[in-house]
């Protein structure tokens, strides 16, 4: 959370996020109260004195990811740290959130996937009532749990169909099997009615975006995306497709996507004329917020408020949602650039 939020030109641009990974959204208090709550001692090497999470490089930061995920045991759990996490988002301005599930966690609980889900639209609804959020669910498999698990989470996850849940993607680590691999889960979700995205050219490069896309001819955007600063003609092609991207700088930084911030892609990216959105990623784990990513592209990118307002509207013209709520949310925008 920005301490000072307010201080800072972007703080008062209305904000909107597509990538928020839900089990990485706990901040240590909460992570803390569900373990106690459950009667779980988390393991050495989560959290350090100052409530700091613990990892190194990619692969251990989804090992203590798994850790710090396994203290989510019910559904008043994700009811909790759904409503504390909208109500951080919508203390920073957000106004719309997309957040993403893994079916494989809660089938790995052995707790039904109704059940969580019911958790889910309560929390979404009263952070609606309470904050002003809105948000939509995208269910997500995992990559590096194989192709077969995928398609157990997709039929899982369409056999519970809400007007809430309205994405599908797969997240992971980006090496493990092929995009093609997938696309069996993807049908499912597709023939579903689901919208769908992916991670793609976040550790691998301009190829894999063009494999994925390739493979799974159904995703509509890039989650992260930004190797493909790293083949112009790549660039240029998004650009001209205007295939949204949701970057999150802060992960992208502390992983070390981009030795600096300096260095990172959204400034290319934007000045090549891609459909650039913000997102914040798994924001505890790499001391981040929505806000933060906001003031990032001012900060570092060098951005200005107009093209921050921009920035929420391509969100938003990108998020998974029915178009009463598309219109309602970009009023609220509108209303808040004319003040």
């Amino acid at each position: 959370m920005l301490k000072d939020f307010g201080a800072h030109p972007a703080d008062r641009v209305p904000k909107a996020e597509l990538h928020a990974h839900l089990e990485g959204t706990i901040h240590a208090p909460v992570l803390r109260k569900l373990a106690a709550r459950n009667g779980i001692t988390l393991p050495d090497g989560v959290l350090d004195d100052q409530d700091n999470y613990l990892w190194t490089d990619f692969n251990d930061f989804l090992k203590v990811y798994d850790l710090a995920t396994a203290a989510i045991k019910t559904p008043e759990d994700y009811y909790d740290l759904t409503l504390d996490y909208l109500e951080r988002v919508a203390m920073e301005g957000g106004l719309y959130v997309e957040i993403l599930v893994s079916p494989d966690h809660v089938l790995n609980l052995g707790m039904a996937l109704k059940d969580q889900l019911d958790a889910l639209i309560q929390a979404i609804d009263d952070a609606r009532e309470r904050f002003g959020v809105e948000t939509r669910i995208s269910q997500t498999i995992v990559r590096h749990y194989g192709p077969e698990n995928s398609v157990a989470a997709a039929k899982a996850a369409v056999e519970h169909l809400h007007p809430y849940i309205t994405g599908f993607q797969m997240a992971g680590a980006e090496d493990a099997y092929t995009p093609a691999d997938f696309r069996p889960a993807y049908d499912i979700a597709a023939e579903a009615g689901l919208r769908c995205t992916a991670h793609t050219g976040e550790w691998l490069g301009p190829d894999s975006i063009r494999e994925t896309l390739a493979a799974l001819p159904m995703v509509e955007r890039l989650g992260h995306g930004v190797r493909a600063i790293q083949d112009p003609a790549l660039v240029k092609e998004l650009a001209e497709r205007k295939i949204p991207f949701e970057v999150c700088p802060g992960s992208n930084i502390a992983l070390k996507v981009f030795p600096t911030p300096e260095e990172h892609a959204l400034k290319g990216l934007w000045d090549a004329g891609c459909t650039i959105t913000l997102a914040s990623d798994d924001p505890p784990y790499f001391h981040t917020s929505l806000g933060a990513e906001y003031r990032f592209a001012v900060d570092v990118a060098g951005l200005s408020v107009p093209d921050l307002y921009t920035i929420t509207r391509n969100a938003l013209n990108a998020g998974f949602m029915d178009e009463t709520t598309r219109a309602a949310l970009m009023m609220r925008v509108s209303a808040s650039e004319a003040a």
